[in-house]
């Protein structure tokens, strides 16, 4: 692409002659301090929006030009500035894909997984932008971030579009909505999965929280697909600004796209779809899990509304999936403990899945089967969320294990501590700091038919102690646990 300018920077390091930077107030540092040191390493042009740190206000070499000089522009929003001109830069690359957004707390890896996949048995050459990974056809990019920043995100896009992709799913978190990384970004359809706790620790305020979500539905065009689960509670304040045609799934009779649980096992769902001409449509599919029916529902609904073929085709297609990397991924052992690794770090997601737990075994009649989980929270976020967690794992399972998530800088203990508040038993529960210790515990205690759920950091093969990420994956140990008992 033709540009005058070499590149878009909102970090003073990265800058090199011929950069535009643009100046971020973040929550670390704020870029207005670092104008001249951009300018110095030279840029040639500084968005701003902080008047304190305007041409008045800048050091002599940018205001007399001396050894560099810069053009200054000022934004009445550098964020929202810095997406804008990351999408002109790399030539609106979304414009050129067909873009599906999910937004929501628990659900956007799975649906996305579950879209990316349906648009490549679709014959479409798909992108994906997610937690777990990004993908440009059959490249896999390491992710960073479950929505990057803008730069890097328009960026994906052309690399996605050059290399032929004409479609794309990908996740939206709610910061990437708060702090603009999406804003100018070309949607096709946005998906609305749920609305529970999280993320106050940046948020502050539940408000807040489900607003920077709204923004997803609210920018959509005319001609776009709003896809909201009508069973959650705030689907319809999610929708009411949005200018997008809107299509409801879930379980609710009212849903346009109705789903129906035929049979719920460990080793996939069986689900009947209805749609909104009334026909059905029934499937077994390779995922687990209520909460998956309505990941899957959504997927369905999505290409549905897209009319991206017909239903029996996209749910031939559906059923082919396989499950999402550390998304109720079972590990069975010869002699049949069953070990469940879930992401869930979320209360609804915690009870979802120990949930879902519970009712297969019911409906297998493993009366003696016992459900044991093993889970922590992560340091530095969401404090509120740690009692609500210990008071459903001790609802729902026969045996409550805590330990280590992600301390980061945060005292483990004082983690710990705060999870107890919420167990009216907390004597009751095992309490082992050491993850690797407290998975070995929870497998080697384990009876045949017992089932272990291990949750809260799924796909990740690290855990962060202070600020050192060291290697550690919850089914690398399962896997080796049962591999030392097989044998």
């Amino acid at each position: 692409m033709d540009s005058p300018l070499s590149r878009i920077c909102f970090d003073s390091r990265a800058v090199e002659p011929g950069s535009l930077f643009v100046a971020i107030r973040g929550e670390q540092a704020d870029g207005h301090l670092f104008i001249d040191t951009a300018v110095h390493n030279g840029a040639v042009a500084v968005v701003y929006d902080d008047p304190a740190y305007g041409p008045e206000r800048t050091t002599p070499s940018i205001r007399e030009g001396q050894p560099a000089s810069a053009v200054l522009i000022r934004a009445s929003d550098t964020r929202a500035a810095l997406a804008g001109v990351s999408g002109a830069f790399y030539g609106h690359p979304s414009q050129d894909l067909l873009l599906a957004g999910v937004t929501g707390t628990n659900g956007k890896t799975t649906t996305s997984y579950l879209l990316h996949a349906l648009f490549e048995r679709l014959g479409r050459t798909s992108g994906l932008v997610g937690t777990i990974e990004n993908r440009i056809g059959g490249e896999v990019v390491m992710a960073t971030h479950t929505t990057p920043d803008p730069v890097a995100l328009q960026a994906l896009f052309r690399r996605m579009v050059d290399a032929g992709c004409d479609a794309c799913a990908m996740e939206v978190s709610s910061h990437a909505l708060d702090q603009e990384r999406v804003r100018g970004t070309d949607f096709d359809a946005a998906i609305f999965t749920n609305l529970t706790h999280d993320h106050l620790d940046y948020h502050e305020t539940f408000e807040a929280y489900w607003l920077a979500k709204k923004k997803l539905f609210d920018g959509l065009k005319p001609e776009a697909r709003a896809i909201a689960n009508r069973d959650d509670v705030a689907w319809a304040t999610m929708m009411a600004d949005t200018r997008a045609r809107v299509t409801t799934f879930g379980f609710h009779e009212d849903a346009h796209v109705r789903v129906t649980l035929v049979r719920n096992a460990l080793n996939g769902l069986r689900l009947t779809f209805s749609d909104w001409q009334g026909k059905r449509h029934e499937r077994k599919f390779r995922l687990a899990g209520r909460f998956n029916a309505l990941n899957l529902a959504a997927a369905y609904a999505t290409c549905l509304s897209l009319e991206l073929a017909d239903p029996d085709t996209l749910l031939d297609a559906l059923a082919e999936v396989p499950p999402v990397p550390g998304r109720f991924e079972t590990v069975t052992s010869q002699d049949g403990v069953v070990a469940i690794v879930d992401y869930a770090h979320t209360p609804d997601a915690l009870e979802n899945v120990l949930a879902t737990t519970r009712a297969m075994l019911e409906a297998d009649q493993q009366d003696d089967a016992r459900l044991t989980v093993v889970f922590g929270c992560g340091g530095d976020r969401d404090r509120a969320k740690r009692p609500a967690m210990g008071a459903i794992a001790e609802l729902l399972a026969d045996r409550v294990i805590l330990t280590s998530d992600n301390p980061r800088t945060e005292d483990p203990q004082t983690i710990l501590t705060d999870i107890l508040g919420g167990l009216t038993r907390p004597g009751a529960a095992t309490v082992i700091a050491d993850r690797a210790e407290a998975l070995q515990t929870a497998l080697a205690d384990a009876r045949p038919g017992d089932v272990v759920v291990i949750a809260g950091k799924g796909h990740e093969p690290y855990q962060i102690v202070g600020t050192e990420k060291r290697h550690f994956d919850d089914r690398e140990q399962v896997r080796q646990h049962f591999a030392a008992r097989d044998s």
